[in-house]
């Protein structure tokens, strides 16, 4: 089988191609917000590059009853969390009475663990981006549900502007995000580019300590900056 070449080394150079591809300059006060994990890598190389401070939203999928890999919600961190349920997917699958109570729940908690983890006992303003123009940053593996749920929750945060900065995209994915944001940048996008194995030559998750590692890096390089 012949092995097609990868778009990009890593999510490291994808994440310095699209600080060249992006124009900061002309948004007063802007922030990256990494969407995921294997966002982080990409906007800390954006950060590094553009000079700008690096926030990690932090997104817990509600899975449907009974099967994992299918989501019919979305619960994004936040002063004030909040669940974005798809209400297609809800009325489809029909979860039984105080399924989503406790789903809910149970992914609250897990939010307040990983935030505790990414930021420690931080002060929640750290995360308030109102007024700001935000860029939010994924490696190009998120669904459109998840990046729509962060659109959402950066609307409700009143922020002044989202930009959302992707290396690579499905075509239905723009599609989807076209009508919802100020602008996007994306480097590559086609169907055959849906595995993420085809993006990057160096292609393992993002772990925890990799993305806490980068974040409080983005913090020291934020408070050397300004």
């Amino acid at each position: 089988m012949a092995h097609h070449q990868s778009l990009f080394d890593d999510r490291g150079e994808a994440g310095r191609q699209l600080a060249e591809a992006i124009d900061a300059e002309e948004m007063p006060d802007p922030v990256l917000v990494a969407l995921s994990n294997d966002g982080v890598p990409v906007a800390f190389e954006m950060a590094r590059r553009l000079g700008l401070p690096l926030d990690l939203l932090i997104i817990q999928a509600i899975a449907a009853p009974g099967d994992p890999h299918q989501s019919i919600g979305m619960i994004v961190d936040g002063s004030e969390p909040h669940m974005i349920l798809d209400e297609s997917a809800a009325l489809r699958l029909r979860p039984p009475p105080g399924y989503l109570d406790s789903e809910r729940h149970h992914q609250l908690a897990e939010i307040e663990r990983r935030h505790r983890m990414f930021f420690g006992e931080d002060e929640p303003a750290d995360h308030d981006h109102m007024g700001r123009n935000v860029i939010l940053v994924d490696d190009g593996s998120a669904p459109a549900p998840a990046l729509l749920a962060a659109v959402h929750a950066l609307r409700m945060m009143r922020v002044s502007s989202i930009r959302i900065a992707l290396p690579v995209a499905a075509p239905d994915i723009l599609v989807a995000l076209r009508g919802e944001v100020n602008a996007i940048v994306c480097l590559a996008t086609g169907r055959h580019l849906a595995g993420s194995g085809s993006v990057f030559a160096a292609s393992e998750a993002t772990s925890d300590q990799v993305a806490v590692r980068l974040l409080r890096e983005a913090r020291k390089l934020g408070r050397m900056i300004h």
